[in-house]
Formats: structure tokens, sequence, C-alpha cells
């Protein structure tokens, strides 16, 4: 499903938010917010925010490269 108009435009003003939030998140995992014991490494709560922040990096890069091949 191609999204054109304004429905693209929210998305990807979600998407943002999102990853904004995630980046947030990561933060406040990576300096041990929220938990109270401190461990060696980081927490599972820093990677999964990590690595849906880069996944929604890919996505957006991949879009742009079809809507190029598109236009």
């Amino acid at each position: 499903m191609i999204l054109q108009g304004d429905n693209r435009k929210i998305m990807v003003k979600m998407l943002e938010m999102l990853g904004l939030v995630l980046v947030a998140v990561m933060t406040l995992g990576f300096v041990g917010a929220f938990e109270p014991t401190i461990r060696n490494g980081t927490s599972e709560l820093f990677w999964g925010c990590a690595g849906s922040a880069l996944l929604i990096i890919i996505y957006r890069k991949m879009k742009r490269k079809q809507e190029e091949k598109e236009s």
C-alpha cells in the first residue's frame, strides 16, 4: 500500500514521534533510570529501543528509495 498526500505526512510524523520516544526511553534505560540495580553492560530495554529506532530509520530510507524510483 502506497500512502499519498496527507496520509503519508501523518505516517511520517507518527514515525518521527515514535522515534523520539524510543530515543528518550533508550537514554533513560542507558543511564539506569528504570532499573534500580547496576549491572554490567546495558539493559534489554536499551537494546530493544535502539533496535526499534534503527528499524524505523531503515524503513524510512527504503520508502524514500522507492519513491525516487517511482518519480
